[in-house]
């Protein structure tokens, strides 16, 4: 059958060329190529025009009517879209300048922002008077969207103390004090009372017992309060819990040196955030890991590590400080000019500068 049709095809195309070989070739050549357009238009995907390619059929589609479109592979609404770039083109120019204020001077905003830091009473006028006096013309509404989008609120709001300096100017003034008990090797409970102080982090151990009677823990508190005597600043708070064992006697010692006494919520171990953290410390690097005999056993091992927790352990709320900063000579040190220290029976180690 494929056969039969291929003779009809040829007999049917001498028939058109022979009359006539000149108009004849020309029809079968755009026969031709009609068939090959269908033949492209079967194949997936979308042809790829370049700009030669697309200037050549736009030109050519203003030749040629309408009724003969067809023959593009592309259609109608392609070539007068094609046609709308190019106008779009023309009437583009590529240095014209975006519209709106110029950008500000890098240099100009770092002034802003450090006349800003360094007067918080300056309100966004101010600021721009002082730019006059400079020669610099900066606009009010410029440097008040410039402070916001920094995070610096309205003048009279920035001319106080914010949140953290707030909370650490208190905090120099506020003593935390809290039990925790410690089971012996003969399973005895030994309570110790210990005191922190929120700002420095220093801790002292007022002592270990066994009874924590009122008159012991009353008199525990006298001997802490002559030690907290020497600080620069006075305690004004003394943060507890609601536990029996302190008593009225107990909050009397600190009231008379003008400290007011602040009990934490019922059942709210956050509220003395500090003193519980200090227990968790304690107990992971030190208390854990050792066998107590008894009181005297324990004491010793709570003023060995309180002095390294003191003096040589470095705290995240300190900057990577310690509690009691000793004088020592930074200018270094080779890695090999460092020593060790063992504390506790090699439990914990420090290490410090090798005299030469």
């Amino acid at each position: 059958m494929p056969f039969v049709l291929s003779l009809l095809v040829r007999a049917l195309m001498r028939l058109l060329v022979l009359p006539c070989l000149g108009d004849g070739a020309k029809d079968l050549e755009i026969l031709v190529l009609r068939q090959q357009l269908r033949v492209l238009r079967r194949k997936t995907g979308r042809p790829r025009f370049t700009a030669l390619d697309r200037v050549l059929l736009a030109a050519a589609s203003r030749a040629i009517p309408r009724e003969r479109w067809a023959s593009f592979l592309v259609t109608p609404q392609t070539l007068l879209r094609w046609h709308r770039e190019l106008v779009r083109r023309k009437w583009t120019y590529r240095n014209r300048r975006k519209p709106g204020r110029p950008p500000i001077d890098p240099e100009v905003v770092a002034l802003i922002l450090r006349m800003a830091r360094e007067n918080p009473r300056w309100g966004c006028v101010r600021i721009t008077g002082e730019f006059r006096k400079l020669g610099i013309r900066v606009s009010a509404t410029t440097i008040r969207t410039l402070l916001r989008r920094h995070g610096f609120g309205p003048a009279p709001r920035r001319s106080g103390p914010n949140w953290t300096q707030f909370l650490r100017a208190q905090a120099a003034a506020i003593v935390a004090c809290d039990f925790f008990t410690v089971e012996t090797i003969r399973l005895q409970t030994l309570y110790v009372l210990f005191f922190i102080e929120l700002s420095t982090r220093r801790v002292i151990v007022a002592g270990v017992t066994a009874n924590p009677s009122s008159a012991w823990v009353t008199q525990q508190a006298r001997n802490v309060a002559m030690d907290l005597d020497d600080r620069a600043r006075p305690i004004r708070f003394l943060l507890r819990d609601h536990d029996a064992k302190f008593t009225g006697r107990f909050d009397e010692v600190f009231c008379t040196q003008g400290a007011e006494v602040i009990r934490t919520p019922i059942q709210a171990p956050k509220a003395n955030a500090h003193a519980e953290r200090w227990v968790q410390t304690v107990r992971a690097e030190c208390l854990d890991w050792t066998l107590v005999l008894g009181r005297r056993r324990l004491l010793r091992l709570l003023h060995a590590y309180v002095r390294h927790y003191n003096q040589e352990r470095p705290h995240r709320g300190l900057a990577l400080a310690v509690p009691e900063p000793q004088e020592q000579n930074l200018t270094l040190l080779s890695p090999g000019k460092v020593g060790r220290r063992d504390v506790l029976g090699g439990l914990i180690h420090e290490y410090h500068a090798v005299a030469a």
